[in-house]
């Protein structure tokens, strides 16, 4: 286990943490999607309104305490998040297509 977040996942958390949507929507694919806690939203536009209200419009940052891969090369991140919508302890998985994200995950850390 270790904090060293690797790429595109590390620019993602970067672009989150420095409150610039565009960046975060450029991080992910063209069919790129959310899964926050079963909620789905799928393409740049819907993840665009959710992070608006719920990530990166309620000035949300994520700690970051550990990093893992999965053994289907899913990068985990599990961190301490702070926003005016929600706050605790959260898992983030991605997975990575090229240099890009897929797929982002939450769910409680």
């Amino acid at each position: 286990m270790t904090t060293q977040v690797p790429e595109p996942v590390a620019s993602l958390i970067a672009a989150v943490n420095g409150h610039d949507e565009q960046a975060f929507l450029d991080a992910f694919t063209a069919d790129g999607y959310v899964d926050d806690w079963g909620r789905e939203f799928r393409g740049r536009e819907a993840i665009d309104g959710w992070s608006s209200k719920e990530l990166i419009g309620a000035e949300g940052t994520l700690t970051v305490q550990e990093v893992s891969t999965t053994d289907a090369g899913e990068v985990v991140v599990v961190g301490d998040w702070r926003s005016n919508y929600a706050n605790g302890l959260s898992r983030f998985t991605f997975a990575v297509a090229g240099e890009q994200v897929a797929s982002m995950t939450i769910r409680e850390g």
